[in-house]
């Protein structure tokens, strides 16, 4: 079983950033895909990013490109997401999850954390 918590929400002014963390509990970190999705007031959670056990392909939703950029710490346990250029419509609760696969399949995702809430004001 893996324990994730996110933290790093809040708010912000279109055009800025943030660097939301995911931290795992367990041994078996690396051994997951990671993935952001998000999820707006009256929306289906959406995928946002994923990235591979080695951090060394990632994947993302074209709604974030070049704008976001996920990276991971095995060492540390930890997946990041750093958003840049912010805009309203970034408004959500940004989930981490730990899957098998590289997709933006929801369901493939087998743990979640609670998700940390961005607001980006206009």
């Amino acid at each position: 079983q893996v324990q994730l918590v996110e933290s790093g929400g809040g708010l912000v002014q279109a055009g800025g950033s943030l660097r939301l963390s995911c931290v795992a509990s367990g041994r078996t970190f690396s051994t997951y895909v990671m993935g952001w999705f998000r999820q707006a007031p009256g929306k289906e959670r959406e995928f946002v990013a994923a990235i591979n056990r080695s951090g060394g392909t990632t994947y993302y939703a074209d709604s974030v490109k070049p704008r976001f950029t996920i990276s991971r710490d095995n060492a540390k346990n930890t997946v990041y997401l750093q958003m840049n250029s912010l805009k309203p419509e970034d408004t959500a609760v940004y989930y981490c999850g730990a899957g098998r696969e590289l997709v933006s399949i929801r369901r493939t995702y087998d743990y979640w954390g609670q998700g940390t809430q961005v607001t980006v004001s206009s």
